[in-house]
């Protein structure tokens, strides 16, 4: 990824986090998370269209829940 699309984003930290595009994204459809440094760190989400809009911050205890509810089809549509 292009540094210039990392430091569009302003979020809080010494770094800025590595995003990567999840890999069930579809062409229109995509969203990118990214890691911040250390175990505390919340997890960050956004819309990899829109690198410069808002981005979504989660407490890794929510972020695993989330993943593990949509692992048990908890989101699947019919």
């Amino acid at each position: 990824m292009n540094p210039a699309d990392q430091s569009s984003v302003r979020v809080p930290g010494p770094t800025p986090p590595a995003w990567r595009k999840s890999s069930r994204s579809q062409s229109t459809n995509c969203v990118e998370v990214g890691a911040m440094a250390g175990h505390r760190a919340p997890v960050l989400m956004r819309d990899s269209k829109d690198r410069s809009g808002p981005v979504l911050s989660f407490d890794r205890t929510t972020w695993r829940d989330f993943i593990d509810s949509a692992k048990d089809g908890e989101f699947d549509l019919i």
